[in-house]
């Protein structure tokens, strides 16, 4: 997969080079490209914001650097162009699954108080939001965004089985899970996953989930 990141801050994107998802840039599972859109700024400043007409607090991202910026994308017009918004729809498992599926993802990152409504009239093909609250841009949520799809990719994750068995996979949250040592501040380890019993290992586990999604997440029981 190839992922396109506009921004006006390329700094904030250092963490997609390390851990699983640089090696996995490093063997070409994934590409990852991060665009300034400041190089795209006609402003001799490289001025990316101005006042909102009708008046309101703060400022407002202007449309020429981040159009120029997404036309100069090769292939934009087949990839899926997302803006990373508060308005957006909630980003959940099921559309994780779906835009691992893409094949060309361009994200765009706003800041201020937001872009110019004509961005998403012309060129934005979807909103996703992280999450009922507010950010100081979008950087973070596109971070999230990448780092979710990322693990449905081919080469990404040691083991693509790991995302069959957790959180969310099959509707429900995920059982504790142990390691060494057996015993530790008094805490041991269930009885049931040294048995080497594997059809108890996996009753236990699957009423864990049950349980904890009841406690913590009972939204997801009634869907």
């Amino acid at each position: 997969m190839r992922i396109d990141i506009l921004t006006l801050f390329p700094e904030m994107f250092a963490p997609l080079k390390t851990s699983l998802l640089g090696k996995a840039q490093e063997k070409n599972a994934l590409k990852i490209n991060i665009i300034d859109i400041r190089d795209f700024s006609l402003d001799k400043h490289k001025k990316c914001d101005d006042y909102s007409f009708g008046g309101g607090p703060g400022m407002l991202m202007t449309p020429q650097p981040i159009y120029d910026a997404i036309t100069s994308i090769y292939g934009y017009k087949k990839a899926l162009k997302i803006y990373m918004s508060p308005k957006g729809e909630t980003l959940n498992q099921p559309m994780v699954k779906a835009l691992a599926k893409e094949k060309h993802i361009i994200i765009l990152c706003g800041h201020y108080e937001g872009i110019d409504e004509r961005i998403i009239d012309l060129v934005i093909d979807k909103e996703i939001s992280i999450g009922d609250f507010v950010l100081t841009g979008g950087e973070i949520p596109a971070m999230a965004l990448v780092d979710s799809v990322s693990r449905y990719i081919d080469g990404v994750l040691g083991d693509i089985a790991s995302t069959e068995d957790e959180s969310f996979s099959n509707g429900t949250l995920e059982y504790p899970q142990y390691t060494r040592p057996q015993t530790f501040h008094g805490l041991k380890v269930p009885d049931v996953l040294l048995s080497g019993n594997h059809q108890e290992v996996a009753r236990w586990r699957s009423e864990q989930s049950k349980q904890i999604t009841q406690k913590r997440r009972p939204d997801l029981i009634k869907k």
